[in-house]
């Protein structure tokens, strides 16, 4: 039998999603976030999330890559078709490509990381901002960085914003929820040289050896790492800044140090 296509915003499944996109407190208690986007999507699929329901809205989608994957997701029972107006309710940014889904949250932990020899992480201490961190995990992923760690986070993983800005890496690099103490004591057990960014008593970051196992760790913008990371540091870090300010976003820090890491490790 065929579906019904959705065609009212005030469907109870609709409503359902859209509570799921604006509340962390319901993502969590539901156990479901929500993507948004073709790419995101598989990006999140690829990655072994589990689809809870799918929406999505045939003349939208169809003109995308992954299109024909999606929809074939899509038929075999966990889809609903829905009009392009409702489509344009649900979607949370513009210019999407007529697909929003449920998915099944997995939390990973510290004991669920499975490090190489001489890893490049990241850290992050206290980040707030969700395309903040989108940014860093997009990094991440391009210098191929084996885990983001988000200690004490004040943003949640699952954000629609981190999704979005991170275009899926969220899902491509293993990222860790901790507090601080858990994720040093991690980094001290597994002989990984703890590294930390900033201005003070720290030496320029092209003069220090990122070919073992390394941890960046990075502060916000406003304030900076805390002490606790400062004095668990094996050394301290900096960019030159030769402009009249002294300082960069997080997101463009992590790419500088991520890299440098890259080519340490490829011997250029």
């Amino acid at each position: 039998m065929e579906r019904e296509i959705i065609t009212s915003a005030q469907n109870p499944k609709v409503k359902r999603l859209i509570q799921l996109q604006q509340k962390s407190a319901f993502r969590r208690s539901e156990g479901l976030f929500v993507v948004e986007g073709a790419r995101e999507l598989l990006h999140c699929i690829h990655s072994g999330y589990e689809v809870e329901t799918m929406f999505y809205c045939p003349e939208i989608l169809q003109a995308y890559d992954g299109a024909a994957e999606i929809l074939a997701l899509a038929r075999e029972g966990v889809g609903h078709e829905v009009s392009a107006k409702v489509y344009g309710r649900m979607a949370y940014r513009e210019g999407t490509e007529g697909v929003v889904a449920e998915m099944r949250a997995k939390h990973l932990g510290l004991a669920d990381l499975r490090l190489p020899k001489d890893p490049i992480v990241v850290v992050l201490e206290r980040v707030e901002k969700p395309g903040n961190l989108g940014a860093v995990l997009r990094s991440a992923d391009a210098a191929a960085a084996d885990a983001v760690m988000v200690c004490d986070p004040l943003t949640d993983l699952f954000n629609p914003n981190l999704i979005r800005s991170s275009i899926g890496a969220v899902f491509t690099v293993p990222t860790v929820a901790c507090t601080s103490e858990e994720c040093i004591a991690f980094l001290k057990e597994r002989g990984i040289q703890i590294l930390t960014a900033q201005l003070q008593d720290s030496s320029l970051y092209y003069d220090t050896d990122m070919s073992r196992g390394t941890a960046i760790v990075m502060g916000t913008e406003a304030t900076g790492l805390t002490n606790v990371w400062r004095e668990a540091a094996d050394a301290h870090i900096r960019i030159p800044m030769k402009g009249r300010l002294d300082s960069l976003n997080v997101s463009v820090s992590a790419a500088i140090l991520l890299f440098e890491a890259v080519r340490q490790r490829n011997g250029q």
